[in-house]
């Protein structure tokens, strides 16, 4: 599900009457900052969005969609100028052909800011088997040709004799979600590089091979796709204590209540783990921006500075879930946000 938020009251989203200057690098292009992307950083977004918005009387209402990673790439990639975004969202770093895209559409000047840490949690209900799991368990469970070979698994037991005789029922992002795209790399591959003696070969000589053995998903329902809506994970944890669910650790965080968190390889996703890189889930996450925009959408600077003020330990952004970078990489995004320095894509894979 995308959910978008205009802060404050109704906001007409037309921009037909926006005298728009970005793709020539001028000012006054569109009356509001426009952002998509990821859900597990939407909500820190929109945080600063009201931060913003109550710092600034005069400025009009940012409109943020959660879209999910990929799909905002394809928005915000898609050209300069009114029509198009000024901030991606992004629960994992560019790829270089997402780069490459924007380039294309004349988007290529662009600024990196990884603005904290979050963890990829693995969560049950507080009914649930208090399951502790490990990268290979995991990859056993939900890969779509473990080994090889179609996955014919059907209960955690059949994975792990250790386990209980559940039906595997893990829900998940979509294939959009950045968050996908790290439960692959962070959790499958590590599990596919234990269980495999293939694995660490086609990795460095075939990356394609590697995805279909290792990082491709199955689709026979045991993993189900539950949308860009984490809130809805957590409801069908809920109803279904033996299921697992996978989001961002600010979920886990926010339904502690409801929900607790499955350790991995014996460490538990918490904000200590994540933040000392324990937990295998851990990951940086980003926002990125368009150059040509800053001069053209009134108070995006602002908003940028807006961010650098909220993601210290203790601030609003750390309160709602988000994991504080270490004191040099905060550092190092804050100067990005002053100086404006671009993204260099030699950096990218």
């Amino acid at each position: 599900m995308i959910r978008r938020v205009a802060l404050l009251a109704a906001l007409s989203l037309s921009l037909a009457a926006c005298h728009d200057q970005a793709a020539g690098g001028g000012a006054g292009a569109r009356a509001q900052i426009k952002a998509v992307g990821s859900s597990t950083v939407y909500p820190f977004t929109t945080i600063v969005a009201e931060q913003f918005l109550a710092n600034t009387p005069d400025a009009k209402p940012p409109v943020i969609e959660s879209t999910g990673t990929g799909a905002g790439m394809k928005l915000f990639c898609a050209g300069i100028g009114a029509a198009h975004p000024d901030i991606e969202d992004a629960s994992r770093r560019m790829k270089r052909a997402e780069y490459q895209g924007c380039a294309r559409n004349g988007a290529g000047e662009l600024i990196e800011i990884q603005i904290g840490i979050d963890g990829i949690a693995f969560a049950e209900s507080r009914r649930g088997a208090k399951m502790a799991l490990t990268p290979a368990d995991l990859y056993r469970a939900i890969a779509a040709t473990p080994g090889g070979r179609p996955n014919s698994a059907r209960t955690w037991r059949d994975v792990n004799p250790a386990l209980p005789d559940t039906p595997i029922r893990v829900y998940g992002p979509p294939s959009t979600s950045g968050t996908r795209d790290a439960l692959a790399e962070l959790i499958l591959a590590r599990g596919c590089e234990a269980v495999d003696p293939r694995a660490a070969s086609l990795r460095e000589n075939d990356p394609a091979a590697f995805a279909v053995l290792c990082q491709r998903i199955r689709e026979d329902g045991a993993y189900i796709d539950a949308g860009e809506n984490d809130n809805l994970i957590v409801q069908k944890l809920s109803a279904n204590p033996d299921a697992i669910g996978v989001f961002g650790y600010s979920y886990l965080e926010e339904n502690a209540g409801t929900v607790v968190g499955v350790p991995i390889a014996g460490v538990a996703p918490s904000y200590a783990t994540i933040a000392d890189g324990s937990y295998p889930g851990a990951r940086p996450l980003y926002i990125y921006v368009k150059k040509a925009h800053l001069s053209a959408v009134p108070g995006l600077r602002s908003f940028l500075a807006q961010y650098a003020r909220l993601w210290g330990a203790g601030g609003p952004l750390v309160r709602r879930g988000l994991i504080a970078s270490p004191a040099a990489v905060q550092a190092r995004s804050a100067a990005i946000i002053r100086t404006l320095t671009p993204l260099d894509p030699r950096e990218l894979k």
